[in-house]
């Protein structure tokens, strides 16, 4: 939709026109249903003014109606690109607040799963800027490697997109031997695929024109602002959480924290660049360390937590303790203890946290979910002022806006 308005300039001066451009909430290039309503001098934008709210679901109000174990299922839908890390987010809140310890294996299979999850995220978010930038081969050729990822989950759990993966405690089964060979399967099969992907943009004339200098955003303005992850790694700020606030037993493994220097389109596209490759170090070593459990304890996949962890199906209908476990399972009827706790985790776009105040109910008295990109949309309006149109959407690429996490 377009409108046209006035630039009011000094008195005895020709009157300047600008257009008011309405980019969304149903647009291709805006990633998702919200809005920016731009006042344009030719291309260029003078003026952003943001709109989020189109999809809010009211998620924090859901779950305060539910018990614990229900809640997965609404953090999937936070954002969908990596479901997996809300669902393990999620669970280590809980746990938190419930002191259930997990076994190391168990941290080890989530680690797995957590960074194909970060990677699967990068690899659509970078995949989408090059399309962005007019770049469509290394979209298409990357995907092969998401749906591998997703067949890993399916493997893990029986879902593919909106996962609800693990339980309090673990995770629902041992991983499958099919499991184990498709995770092999990646990690000798991705990285070559990955170099190309690199090899296609990090000397490419026009993609380097596109996003040097465009989108840039100081680190003090992205502190100020709350920037996590990528976004703020890219700016120059080497904040991760799994390194400052570890969990899942991270302190166990040796990555890196790929930084950037000018927080510009280019050096958010770099940053998830070297993470995926970070990522696929650490899947190496949580596999090295899975391979190594012998005996019993290579078949540990939940902790012992019988209030809290869903007993099997089988002993369900066989024994009487594993029913009436079910049974106050699912009612909610497990006495939750009272208490106020915070987890995050190192998200896809950055530190997605969980405030759970709980007054000893069946459910959760307050929860807040403190999602990356619904702080990150708030610094839209700035970084895109003064910039061009075609940059303002590679931009919206850059940061990896999620409607679904902005819009809780």
């Amino acid at each position: 939709m377009l409108e046209q308005g006035n630039i009011h300039l000094p008195e005895g001066s020709i009157e300047k026109q600008t257009t008011t451009l309405n980019l969304g909430p149903t647009h291709p290039a805006t990633h998702g249903v919200f809005q920016n309503i731009l006042e344009m001098d030719g291309e260029r934008i003078i003026k952003a003014d943001s709109t989020v709210g189109y999809i809010h679901r009211a998620f924090e109000k859901l779950a305060e109606r539910r018990p614990l174990n229900q809640i997965t299922t609404l953090t999937d839908r936070l954002n969908y690109c990596s479901a997996p890390l809300n669902n393990m987010g999620w669970h280590l809140t809980c746990e938190k607040l419930l002191g259930v310890k997990t076994p190391k294996r168990v941290d080890y299979l989530r680690v797995i799963i957590m960074e194909l999850s970060r990677i699967s995220d990068h690899l659509i978010c970078n995949s989408i800027v090059g399309v962005d930038t007019g770049a469509y081969t290394g979209f298409l050729y990357v995907m092969q490697y998401r749906e591998l990822v997703y067949e890993i989950y399916e493997e893990v759990c029986g879902s593919r997109l909106t996962t609800n993966m693990g339980r309090i405690g673990g995770f629902e089964r041992n991983f499958s031997d099919v499991a184990f060979q498709k995770i092999e399967k990646f990690l000798e099969e991705f990285p070559k695929v990955w170099k190309e992907f690199e090899n296609l943009f990090n000397r490419n004339r026009i993609f380097i024109e596109r996003t040097v200098g465009t989108g840039a955003i100081s680190a003090e303005r992205a502190l100020n602002y709350g920037f996590t992850g990528p976004n703020l790694r890219a700016a120059g700020v080497d904040y991760d959480v799994r390194v400052h606030s570890p969990y899942s037993s991270y302190e166990d493994f040796d990555f890196i924290i790929p930084v950037g220097t000018t927080g510009d389109n280019n050096d958010r596209f770099q940053v998830r660049n070297e993470e995926i490759w970070q990522s696929l170090s650490i899947i190496r070593q949580a596999y090295q360390k899975v391979q190594a459990f012998k005996g019993t304890e290579a078949d540990v996949y939940h902790a012992d937590a019988p209030e809290y962890y869903l007993p099997a199906k089988a002993d369900v209908y066989t024994k009487m303790e594993a029913l009436i476990y079910h049974f106050k399972i699912v009612m909610g009827e497990t006495e939750i203890p009272a208490g106020e706790v915070y987890q995050s985790i190192e998200g896809g776009n950055g530190e997605l946290g969980f405030y759970l105040i709980s007054d000893g109910g069946r459910t959760p008295y307050r929860l807040h979910f403190r999602r990356p990109c619904f702080i990150y949309y708030q610094a839209y309006s700035e970084i895109v002022k003064d910039t061009m149109l075609s940059d303002a959407i590679v931009t919206l690429s850059s940061l990896n806006l999620i409607a679904g996490e902005m819009d809780a």
